[in-house]
């Protein structure tokens, strides 16, 4: 195994689980301070359709920080760019965290456990220390509950569930609905959610010292009738791009704010006072961000855009997608006005110049049935 691969493996920070997906194809990243696992060895493409036709488990490496006490929700209100006042009990919602300049410190999820107590699962940033740093005023906690997730995702996913849960699943379980069970006898938290596009839930240990092989193995038969094997991250990863899902650190970052990703929806300056509001209300509200089509070719992550010879933006995110047949990948402009150029190109790897066409997001269900269980007008596949 190469030395990389060697020194990724020793310092980062290991899944209960990856006794369970470790072999000698796998191929590993880092992320958040974890162990990500990109590759399990199999044929990607292969992953890819058991994702789309029937069902999936991934070891997934995003972190959740807990707040509670007194003055969480008061807390909370001041950091997040949405108010967060009528969050229901056993409801989650998509959050943005911003600094004083109006750029995303992180994105992900918020969920409310209890009237004093939310689990902030997010991406790729240091968000416990920028909670602490914030925290000097208010009556609230905020630890790490050492708590790992597992992705049950593709339209099979509601009979792994079923099976699963210890006393059976919920009568009714909504999209980014979370309840507190057990699986195996373990502690968990179960929500209505994932990074695929897909029908899906997630997974989380509520105790620190779960038994990870064995819920392991738990899920896995839960799913055998179903079709369901472990995955892995690259085939996730083409399924994200083509659901218009955006990654923290590679599509967005520090540097930008959710006007220039088109994320405006998920800001509202009216109605509280968070931390960056008075740089967002003097931001550019117009979007730089967008998706593109192009030749099934191999493009790299960051490469520039090229109008005229000339870089107007970079790369954030492409992949080939087996459903599309082509090419499909974000784009980040340097300005909303170079998104109007014509004749994009980016070079690919072969140094060739390879047309780009701008595309809204997502690729197909715009809609966003698919993850909700409801028949999409567009881009089931046969």
């Amino acid at each position: 195994m190469p030395s990389r691969q060697l020194n990724v493996i020793s310092h980062c920070e290991k899944s209960p689980w990856f006794s369970c997906t470790w072999n000698e194809k796998a191929f590993y990243g880092e992320y958040a301070g974890r162990l990500v696992l990109l590759s399990i060895g199999n044929d990607t493409v292969e992953e890819y359709w058991a994702l789309r036709k029937s069902v999936g488990l991934f070891d997934v490496p995003e972190r959740p920080v807990e707040i509670r006490g007194r003055d969480t929700v008061k807390f909370l209100n001041r950091m997040f760019t949405r108010p967060i006042d009528r969050l229901r009990v056993g409801r989650g919602s998509y959050g943005l965290l911003c600094h004083q300049g109006g750029g995303m410190v992180c994105d992900g999820i918020l969920f409310k456990l209890a009237e004093d107590r939310f689990w902030y699962v997010h991406a790729d940033a240091d968000v416990y220390l920028w909670l602490v740093a914030h925290a000097h005023d208010y009556a609230v906690e905020i630890h790490d509950p050492r708590s790992w997730v597992l992705q049950v995702q593709g339209p099979r996913s509601m009979g792994v569930l079923a099976r699963a849960c210890d006393g059976g699943a919920p009568e009714e379980f909504k999209y980014f609905d979370a309840f507190q069970g057990s699986m195996g006898g373990q502690p968990v938290l179960v929500s209505r959610t994932g990074w695929s596009a897909e029908l899906g839930f997630e997974v989380y240990n509520m105790d620190p010292d779960v038994d990870g092989p064995a819920l392991w193995d738990h899920l896995i038969a839960a799913g055998a009738e179903f079709e369901m094997a472990g995955c892995s991250q690259l085939a996730m990863n083409i399924r994200r791009i083509e659901g218009g899902i955006l990654n923290y650190r590679t599509d967005m970052d520090w540097h930008t704010t959710p006007y220039d990703m088109g994320l405006g929806m998920f800001v509202d300056l009216d109605s509280h006072d968070f931390i960056g509001r008075d740089a967002l209300r003097q931001a550019d509200r117009q979007a730089r961000f967008t998706g593109f089509k192009c030749e099934g070719r191999s493009l790299r992550y960051g490469s520039e855009i090229l109008s005229a010879g000339m870089a107007v933006g970079r790369v954030t995110a492409y992949e080939v997608s087996p459903y599309l047949e082509c090419g499909v990948g974000f784009a980040l402009f340097d300005s909303p006005r170079q998104m109007q150029d014509s004749g994009l190109v980016v070079i690919d790897r072969g140094g060739n110049e390879c047309p780009i066409e701008q595309v809204e997001l997502p690729f197909y269900d715009a809609e966003k049935n698919i993850p909700r269980g409801l028949p999409a007008t567009d881009g089931v596949p046969d």
